[in-house]
């Protein structure tokens, strides 16, 4: 895949309607009965995943390193201490340091891949590379907590803001019913409107006369009336409908919510996409997705990293403060990274010119709630954070641990179209390297 073809992902209205009734029939034909221990109760009920679109550089969050000189950790070269003693991140940072307590920093994430979609697809899936095309963490989790195991919400259990990469298949070979429902749309606008269900300038009572419309000329489908795959896209064209004139749609409205809190989320797509995530896992959600672009900064790295890193600030801050606040964090995992970190050492050669390249030898992740404890740091990388210098990582290891605090049993089993039995975590027998558990942050 290239990285400059992208795949136009957003979705039409009649799109979306396509999309949930094949969802819906699919469904039909490859759902199969939950093993009665393939899940249990959990500490954790849902994920928020802020996917740093890019790779964010390690050095520059973090896993500072000042002592290491300017040819690696640039002008950030002042660390600030957290409300934990003894953790220091990026001085550009300063409302992630006094949440610092709410999470635990992973400094020997690592895989060794440093191409965008082979990194985007380890890194979310938690499969090595090769046979079979794995499906990623959010459809998983959609799988066991989703529809199959009793999911009753108005909204889809896998959604992303606003769209998806485009890098890999995220339901893998478990087909169409898992994939991630994008909202496309812009979520810090005055109005947002979820893209590919709202058609701008339409009212809602133009949508309803056109909903008749549609049922009026639909003959073939009276015909089926008791049909089972009929019944089922009559479900799936509920649902889309409720997300166009419905209570379900509301959710995405953020300008009901207290305006001081909006602006601690701040005025950017990124903060009102974590506001809408803290209100989609408070609905009942399962996994949520931001895929927070921007962060593949070959060139012009810091002046670009002055900018963002205020934004993640806010935003990511703001979001961890206000899962705590409304009892949400014990319950939701908020998980931070990206598919690689950066090159330690700036190259100031031309044409980069002080930019970072991609670096999957050792990077960082975060993670928080959802029974994760915080307030602690796993792992550690060399003097200047070329290498791991203990506790090995790997996404595996990440993930497993997620699903181990949902209750999804690392031997559950994954639907598979030709039947073959596959297990939701891999073991040493796939070939992988199995750092372990993530137990020293596990409650």
């Amino acid at each position: 895949m290239n990285e400059k073809n992208h795949l136009n992902t957003d979705i039409s209205r009649r799109d979306m309607l396509r999309y949930s009734a094949a969802a819906g029939a699919g469904g039909l034909m490859l759902g199969s009965p939950l093993q009665a221990n393939a899940v249990a109760a959990g500490k954790a009920k849902s994920v928020i995943q802020i996917w740093m679109w890019g790779g964010p550089s390690h050095l520059d969050t973090f896993d500072p390193k000042p002592d290491a000189g300017p040819d690696y950790c640039g002008p950030y070269n002042s660390p600030i201490e957290t409300n934990v003693s003894g953790i220091r991140i990026c001085e550009r940072l300063p409302l992630l340091a006094k949440q610092a307590d709410k999470y635990s920093i992973i400094r020997s994430m690592t895989h060794g891949i440093n191409g965008h979609e082979t990194a985007s697809y380890v890194t979310q899936t938690g499969r090595p590379v090769g046979g079979e095309v794995y499906p990623c963490a959010g459809a998983v989790v959609s799988r066991f907590k989703g529809e199959d195991a009793g999911y009753k919400g108005l909204l889809p259990p896998y959604i992303v803001l606003t769209r998806p990469q485009g890098r890999f298949s995220e339901s893998g070979f478990m087909g169409l019913r898992y994939k991630p429902f994008a909202t496309g749309g812009k979520p810090s606008a005055p109005v947002f409107t979820v893209e590919g269900v709202i058609q701008k300038g339409i009212t809602q009572a133009r949508q309803q006369d056109r909903r008749q419309l549609l049922h009026d000329l639909e003959t073939y489908g009276k015909k089926m009336q008791g049909n089972p795959a009929f019944q089922q896209m009559d479900m799936c064209e509920e649902q889309a409908y409720e997300l166009i004139l419905g209570d379900a749609g509301k959710v995405f409205d953020i300008k009901t919510e207290d305006e001081k809190l909006r602006a601690r989320y701040g005025a950017t797509d990124f903060g009102a996409s974590c506001l809408i995530a803290r209100k989609l896992v408070e609905a009942g959600v399962p996994y949520v997705t931001i895929n927070y672009n921007g962060w593949d900064t070959h060139k012009k790295h810091f002046e670009i990293m002055n900018n963002k890193l205020t934004e993640l600030d806010r935003g990511f801050s703001t979001l961890l403060d206000d899962l705590s606040q409304r009892g949400l964090l014990d319950s939701t995992i908020v998980w931070w990274g990206g598919e690689f970190g950066r090159g330690p050492k700036i190259q100031h050669e031309a044409p980069w010119s002080g930019g970072r390249s991609h670096y999957g030898k050792c990077f960082s992740h975060v993670v928080a709630g959802g029974g994760f404890q915080g307030g602690q740091v796993i792992g550690s990388s060399t003097e200047n954070g070329t290498e791991v210098k203990d506790r090995p990582v790997y996404p595996w290891d990440l993930i497993g641990s997620m699903y181990e605090q949902l209750g999804i049993a690392s031997d559950a089993r994954l639907p598979h179209p030709q039947g073959i039995d596959v297990r939701v975590c891999p073991t040493e027998a796939d070939g992988v390297t199995i750092g372990g558990r993530l137990r020293e942050i596990m409650s």
